[in-house]
């Protein structure tokens, strides 16, 4: 099984960081349905523009979180270089 974190960037430019089994679906979830996140809501639609994969869901969830703790601009540079 792998484990995703993603960055999606909103309609009005921001960046959102996540985690997921399955990033097509999440990314659907975001943009169609309520079970997407609440803090993305009015921010729809959604485009991915960058994910890691990790074997274990513990390692994952450690880089969402260093992801978060980020400002805008180092994330706007992951996305740049990783392109």
């Amino acid at each position: 099984m792998s484990y995703y974190v993603y960055i999606v960037r909103c309609k009005d430019n921001s960046l959102y960081t996540g985690f997921t089994l399955n990033i097509e679906n999440r990314i659907d979830d975001h943009n169609f349905t309520k079970r997407g996140a609440k803090s993305l809501r009015g921010k729809v639609p959604v485009t991915l523009v960058y994910s890691e994969i990790f074997e274990s869901k513990s390692e994952a969830l450690k880089r969402e979180i260093e992801i978060k703790g980020w400002r805008k601009e180092k994330k706007e540079d992951l996305i740049k270089y990783a392109t």
